[in-house]
């Protein structure tokens, strides 16, 4: 899915992601997975593009019998993942921003964020679930 740089495309990703959505995958999980959707979307739009709408934002999901993964490409500058976890600050409950990246290492099972050969980034999300039987 390819999306403009723009914070009220997030409904539409939200509804995109929600078309995959497995009996066999714990609720949790998936509204895990989509908490964590949305913040690297927000993430995306607000500091890879900060000031180029023209710029669009690239979602891929993959779903294996043992995970979920999410992708989430942008052509902003690149930055270091691990650098940045480790110098941001407690998590602040009371702050309106500055949590998603903290939340998203919490989630994810697998953070990884690199540099693709095209000069755009990729935010890969995986979470791990162990699958339910369909009632």
């Amino acid at each position: 899915m390819r999306v403009p740089t723009d914070l009220s495309a997030l409904a539409r990703v939200l509804d995109w992601f929600d078309g995959f959505e497995s009996p066999v995958v714990p609720q949790r999980v998936w509204l895990q997975l989509k908490t964590a959707l949305a913040e690297a979307f927000t993430n995306a739009v607000r500091h890879a593009h900060a000031g180029a709408p023209e710029l669009t934002v690239e979602i891929q999901f993959e779903q294996t019998a043992e995970s979920l993964e999410l992708k989430i490409i942008d052509s902003g500058p690149h930055f270091d993942l691990e650098a940045k976890l480790h110098e941001l600050p407690d998590v602040d409950l009371n702050a309106t921003g500055g949590r998603g990246l903290r939340l998203m290492n919490c989630i994810a099972d697998e953070l990884r964020y690199v540099r693709l050969d095209d000069d755009r980034n990729c935010l890969s999300l995986v979470k791990c679930y162990e699958m339910e039987s369909p009632s």
